[in-house]
């Protein structure tokens, strides 16, 4: 056990493979331990008195003289064999019978609540239009003409000035005053004669 080395983890050695050496010595170790208790069982053995040495009696018969053994099994499957084995038909599972009185009737969930006659209404209403419009379209859909016809020639749009709502449509403006006329006219000038050219001039000396 002495010739076991190790080494610490991540460490490569180059001086030799210390597995294949630590495995050789194990191997070693093992077959000396293995000798030993060989020896030991052995010797253990020796001391008792040999059992095996005992002789053997068979059953003989004594008028034929022939040995038992062989008739006894012999006889044994002879029985088995005239032993009367019949198939077991299989039938599947019956329904289990239950009446209704056998029912515990408060262990059930109460009933629903029926229907209204609103909801009847509308529940029939969606059925009749699942039934015959829906449902002809998806198992029949329309299939297109190879040979199409002409279609609808256009025609001027008539509307007669009489079908117009016109209390419908926005109320006139009302015309503006002099005074709210003056007071555009005066911030117009202003815009045109004093603000815009500041404005443009400024820009020309940033530019």
């Amino acid at each position: 056990m002495s010739d076991i080395e190790s080494a610490s983890i991540g460490y490569l050695s180059y001086s030799g493979d210390f597995s294949l050496r630590n495995s050789r010595t194990l191997s070693g170790v093992t077959q000396l331990w293995t000798d030993a208790f060989a020896r030991a069982m052995a010797e253990q053995t020796a001391d008792k008195p040999d059992v095996s040495a005992a002789p053997i009696i068979a059953a003989i018969n004594p008028t034929t003289g022939e040995p038992l053994g062989g008739t006894q099994a012999l006889g044994q499957i002879v029985d088995q064999r005239e032993l009367p084995v019949t198939d077991v038909p299989r039938r599947p599972p019956v329904p289990l019978h239950l009446p209704i009185a056998e029912f515990e009737l408060h262990l059930l969930p109460d009933p629903a609540e029926p229907f209204s006659i609103s909801d009847m209404i509308e529940q029939q209403r969606h059925l009749d239009f699942d039934s015959g419009w829906v449902r002809p379209l998806v198992l029949d859909p329309p299939k297109p003409d190879a040979n199409p016809g002409p279609g609808p020639q256009t025609r001027p749009l008539h509307l007669p000035i009489a079908e117009f709502e016109w209390d419908l449509a926005d109320k006139k403006a009302l015309p503006l005053d002099a005074e709210t006329v003056d007071a555009q006219q005066r911030h117009l000038d202003y815009d045109n004669g004093w603000a815009r050219p500041i404005i443009l001039q400024n820009l020309r000396m940033a530019a």
